[in-house]
């Protein structure tokens, strides 16, 4: 195919909006190598796995995203450690970068992508501890503090997808999700870790009392809702930041302060937010990532993969 060939009206039109979601959630580099090699590798969890299918639905990712990153920031002892030891303030977009790179890695990559990711994660928890403003002392490998973080993000990724999918998962594939998901939290050494919605339900129920707002907690609120280095990023955040508050439990939004009537939220919030995940789609076209990875996870383990 030649370079006037490719370059139709359609593809021009998308390669503005292409680059910066790239950027904005990957980063200037997609590490494709992470994702098609070895051939026959399944990595953690495989395509036929509920954790590909959930984490394959733009609207449901974005939005449970953004929601995991509130509901997980009402922990005080998870929120000491973000405000002392991470730069969210002074770069979002990299710690945005980071975030989307490990979930990608843990779910899409090879075994060895996965536990590289993995790995690394680890070693940097061993570094990060330290007192909250309430005395008490924290740690970032605690089990405790590692299945908090690791519940709320399960949570919500799924929430999103049952909110946003056409094809919503039954009970016993809720079940399955939250049961597969447990591969990464006990690698990075959660304890305990829910495995059922159940269980999930019973996990947020008994953690309820010990959760509570901060001035941090808050202040990530107000970066989310401002996040976006154009006018285009910006409001697209904004929605799907919007929607994401529809996707936390009511407690959670009124320890948060936001006032967001039902109705505005069921008419408003969530077809906004349908729309920027399908303007998303639209834009980026097919995923090269999850290309690669279906290829490698498919493909016969004695077949090298093409570099």
């Amino acid at each position: 195919m030649t370079g006037s060939a490719r370059c139709t009206p359609v593809a021009a039109l998308r390669a503005r909006p292409t680059a910066e979601i790239n950027a904005t959630v990957h980063g200037d580099d997609l590490h494709l190598e992470r994702y098609d090699r070895p051939a026959g590798d399944p990595g953690l969890f495989g395509p036929n796995s509920v954790v590909w299918r959930v984490h394959g639905h733009p609207a449901g990712m974005l939005v449970g995203g953004f929601a995991a990153l509130l509901l997980q920031a009402l922990h005080p002892l998870a929120m000491a450690a973000v405000d002392a030891n991470s730069d969210f303030r002074a770069d979002p977009t990299g710690r945005l970068n980071r975030t989307a790179r490990f979930v990608t890695s843990t779910t899409l990559g090879s075994t060895a992508a996965a536990e590289q990711a993995i790995a690394a994660v680890r070693r940097v928890h061993l570094r990060i501890h330290g007192t909250a403003p309430d005395g008490r002392p924290y740690r970032a490998d605690d089990p405790e503090l590692l299945t908090w973080v690791h519940t709320a993000e399960v949570y919500c990724f799924l929430t999103g997808y049952q909110r946003f999918s056409a094809t919503p998962l039954s009970a016993a594939e809720c079940d399955d999700h939250y049961a597969e998901a447990v591969r990464v939290a006990e690698r990075l050494g959660a304890a305990a870790t829910p495995r059922s919605r159940a269980e999930v339900a019973e996990y947020l129920a008994g953690i309820r009392p010990g959760l509570w707002v901060t001035p941090p907690a808050l202040e990530v609120l107000r970066l989310l809702r401002g996040f976006g280095r154009s006018r285009r990023e910006r409001l697209a955040v904004r929605l799907l930041t919007n929607a994401s508050v529809d996707l936390l439990p009511a407690w959670a939004r009124a320890e948060l302060g936001v006032r967001r009537p039902w109705l505005v939220r069921a008419v408003w919030d969530r077809p906004a937010a349908w729309a920027v995940g399908r303007v998303m789609v639209w834009a980026c076209g097919p995923s090269p990532i999850r290309a690669a990875a279906y290829a490698r996870a498919t493909a016969p383990a004695d077949v090298p993969s093409e570099r």
